[in-house]
């Protein structure tokens, strides 16, 4: 499978609120906005009317950065490091990418299915080298890589403890971001820690728990909000960001803000 810039464009499009759209576009007579691309998995993904509440962590990061900082959210459900390259997504996503835009990948959940060779990686070898492909991709096209570990799923043990569910593939990013020299954001850890403090039961308001659903990977929308928040501040720590390129990262912000539209047509 293929993807061309008309559709990765249009996804990315479709990821902005629709106040942020309106107010991102490019200034005339002004410096170009810079533009942070994510690169992921469901659990970042743009979210549509027909799975709702359902929402990604991309969809509420906008919310945490100022407005010449737009977000071009092309994470899509069910990618591994693997598959976002072999249909050609990340071919597109570098051929949108410009000098001083950032390149935010967060890839795994899909990368440990091991029943399913057109996604799984293992994490020393290939996950690494498949993520060596979005950093070098990214530097060559003077764009800054970044590298964020899989957000944990809602998975406590019979004492209620928090547990991780990720194997060692947080364990191979955060040695690849070293050996590369790339920008971490530990979104695995902190997301860990932030359902200890939560809770087996407090996190079920985080997650897309439903009448008819019971989903212990997905976010709603406080998880959504709470999630991109974790890595809005990891962005500000480790200086990929600036002070004036965040804002409202204590603040609360409204359920409301977060909007699903319709799935485009072709």
């Amino acid at each position: 499978m293929s993807v061309t810039r008309r559709q990765v464009t249009t996804a990315a499009l479709a990821s902005l609120p629709l106040a942020f759209a309106a107010t991102g576009t490019a200034q005339a007579g002004g410096r170009r906005p810079r533009t942070l691309y994510i690169a992921g998995d469901s659990t970042a993904a743009q979210k549509y009317a027909d799975a709702a509440p359902e929402t990604g962590w991309g969809m509420a990061l906008p919310f945490f950065l100022r407005k010449d900082l737009r977000v071009a959210n092309h994470a899509v459900n069910g990618r591994s490091s693997k598959s976002f390259v072999d249909e050609g997504r990340l071919d597109a996503v570098l051929d949108a990418i410009r000098p001083g835009d950032f390149l935010l990948v967060q890839f795994a959940h899909n990368d440990e299915k091991q029943a399913d060779p057109t996604r799984y990686t293992e994490p020393w070898t290939t996950y690494q080298d498949h993520l060596r492909l979005y950093v070098d991709g990214a530097r060559a096209r003077g764009a800054r890589p970044v590298l964020a570990t899989p957000v944990e799923r809602r998975r406590f043990d019979a004492a209620g403890d928090a547990v991780p569910s990720h194997g060692e593939y947080p364990a191979a990013m955060r040695a690849l971001a070293r050996e590369e020299g790339v920008a971490l954001l530990d979104a695995q850890a902190l997301s860990l820690a932030l359902w200890q403090r939560l809770g087996g039961e407090g996190t079920k308001a985080y997650f897309n728990w439903t009448a008819t659903e019971q989903d212990n990977t997905h976010f709603n929308p406080p998880g959504a909000i709470a999630v991109a928040r974790l890595v809005a501040r990891e962005l500000l720590r480790t200086r990929v960001l600036a002070r004036r390129d965040v804002r409202r990262l204590d603040e609360e912000i409204p359920e409301s803000w977060i909007s699903w539209p319709e799935p485009a047509t072709a």
